[in-house]
């Protein structure tokens, strides 16, 4: 790799890190991967794999895109979260959240998990329909946790070259549901099927309302960025659209057709990911 090509890949590393995880992200990553101490899983874990790899890019998306189609959860952000406002704090809260539980010693993932509770205490309201809702009502915290991890599992899937054999795909999900247990969710799923069985459990549940299409609208065709910045970005939501069923699809007035998601939506969502891994290598590469 010439110098110029080695300096362009660290630049976008380290403008990537910046977006997901603050300006301060090199001395957090420090304080959570460095600190002594036990640790739930191992780099060899399946939730470490998949929480590590570029294929959270496009799952984040879809993730963010199925659990606003539950109108509590979507009340819960709209008035709370700040995500037009201040989308990217947000980003780096749930990033800081994942990398903390995922890779963090267990005292640190422990106090995430409490000052997240907190926070949940206090976040309340009524939904579009006039429902009240709060944020650590374990119904609402358990969509929020199986719509994440189905997204991220399925992103692995699809995006990392590396796909989790059905027997890993089973472990992680249990793994997941670890902090998602201290956090609130009674009886997290701790198999694939079971996680299947969870989500088609809330399709009655699940309506896209106007606060919903407006949130997908700004996610996916007015994101908070450059001009210069948006292809790039338009590739990894294009890769987390196509992770949606078609009725997810359908409900937020997104193309729905299978023959797009897989041979438009698909093979942008694999590319952006792949770009993405080669750029937050020149950071580790920079850091070793």
């Amino acid at each position: 790799m010439t110098s110029a090509v080695a300096r362009v890949q660290t630049a976008l590393g380290a403008a990537l890190r910046a977006r997901v995880a603050g300006d301060d992200a090199q001395q957090r990553a420090a304080v959570i991967w460095d600190s002594p101490g036990r640790r739930w899983f191992t780099p060899q874990d399946p939730v470490w794999r998949v929480h590590a790899d570029a294929a959270m890019f496009p799952g984040g998306v879809c993730a963010l895109l199925l659990q606003m189609l539950h109108p509590m959860a979507m009340a819960g952000v709209a008035g709370h979260s700040g995500y037009k406002g201040d989308p990217w704090g947000r980003l780096q809260r749930t990033s800081s959240y994942l990398a903390a539980t995922t890779f963090g010693t267990v005292e640190r993932a422990e106090e995430t998990i409490a000052h997240v509770r907190g926070i949940h205490e206090r976040v309340r309201g009524k939904d579009a329909l006039g429902r009240p809702y709060h944020a650590s009502d374990p119904h609402l915290l358990m969509w929020v946790h199986v719509a994440e991890i189905a997204s991220f599992l399925r992103a692995y899937q699809a995006f990392s070259g590396s796909p989790l054999t059905p027997a890993e795909a089973d472990t992680y999900v249990a793994q997941a549901g670890v902090a998602a247990g201290l956090l609130g969710v009674l009886d997290p799923p701790t198999s694939v099927a079971g996680l299947e069985a969870v989500l088609a459990a809330y399709r009655p549940e699940l309506q896209a309302t106007p606060e919903a299409r407006e949130a997908a609208r700004f996610l996916l065709a007015e994101p908070p960025l450059p001009v210069s910045a948006r292809p790039g970005y338009w590739a990894i939501a294009a890769g987390g659209v196509s992770l949606l069923e078609p009725w997810g699809r359908e409900m937020l007035r997104l193309p729905r057709s299978p023959l797009l998601a897989r041979s438009v939506l698909r093979p942008l969502g694999r590319a952006s990911a792949g770009t993405v891994r080669w750029a937050m290598a020149g950071v580790d590469r920079e850091a070793s």
